[in-house]
């Protein structure tokens, strides 16, 4: 087992695994289970991996089984960043019957959605080893779940961009060509911001990543260029700013991507489309 990744704290998530056990549960409840078993019938389940990946949400499967039913008993037998194989087993329960069918499916969709952008993480990140390159994700995440989809690239390996538009300045084309240049852009920026906030140009020609440069921004977002054209990038930038590549990021561009030299690789695909991660939970 690896060491334990700090999850985002309960009363962050706590919210989110409500909304969908209600959604679930509606206003009458899992009638299929109250119907069918008595209430004082108890079992024992284990949540299982289907296929070989990196898990990522047990604290919020878990948080879902606890709050359908506190006395549920929920034991982990991996930990969130664990690389594990088919059929590996992730928590063992014990309780009554209708608590753990009622919570099973918001577990697991939580469960799998989570350990399926943990997987796609993990993928680029071991693409990219041995380089000086850094995969994070960005902000194409699902409405809602943001911080659980950014720690679930921590869990893969992957490292965090902004959490949201407050947290850095990021100066994009559509903002270069509202405010009337790249120049006035960046001045605004470095005017009104505190010393903590750094600022990210984005760019999409060299020409531009000279302009960038000579206003000494902190960041370079290279968008869309060839891996030829990241190598001209990464000698012009001689190590004055970071570099960040985007845009035609999958697993058979990125090792190319890295091997230029840059320093982080962001990909949206990793939270957007990760294929969900197939458990299942056995009585």
């Amino acid at each position: 087992m690896t060491t334990p990744l700090r999850p985002p704290p309960a009363l962050l998530i706590e919210p989110l695994v409500r909304i969908a056990l209600g959604e679930d549960l509606g206003r009458a409840g899992d009638i299929t289970s109250d119907l069918i078993l008595p209430p004082g019938q108890r079992s024992r389940a284990v949540v299982v991996a289907r296929s070989a990946g990196t898990i990522a949400g047990l604290p919020v499967a878990t948080l879902a089984f606890h709050l359908v039913d506190s006395g549920l008993s929920v034991r982990p037998e991996a930990q969130d960043g664990d690389g594990i194989g088919p059929g590996a087993p992730l928590l063992t329960l014990e309780g009554p019957s209708r608590s753990l069918l009622t919570a099973e499916r918001v577990a697991l969709n939580f469960l799998g959605h989570l350990s399926g952008v943990a997987t796609a993480t993990r993928a680029l990140v071991d693409a990219v080893a041995g380089t000086k390159a850094q995969i994070t994700c960005t902000r194409k995440t699902t409405p809602g779940l943001r911080i659980l989809e950014k720690y679930a690239v921590r869990c893969g390996g992957g490292r965090n961009h902004r959490f949201g538009l407050d947290d850095a300045v990021l100066i994009k084309d559509n903002h270069i060509a509202a405010a009337g240049g790249l120049k006035t852009a960046v001045e605004r920026a470095v005017a009104g911001i505190g010393h903590m906030l750094k600022v990210e140009v984005e760019v999409d020609t060299l020409a531009q990543l000279e302009e960038a440069l000579s206003l000494g921004v902190d960041t370079i977002l290279l968008d869309n260029m060839s891996p030829e054209t990241l190598r001209d990038a990464v000698k012009i930038n001689a190590g004055r700013a970071t570099l960040e590549a985007s845009g035609n990021v999958t697993l058979a561009t990125v090792r190319a991507i890295a091997e230029t030299g840059v320093d982080y690789i962001s990909s949206g695909a990793i939270t957007h489309s990760a294929p969900n991660f197939d458990v299942g939970l056995d009585f």
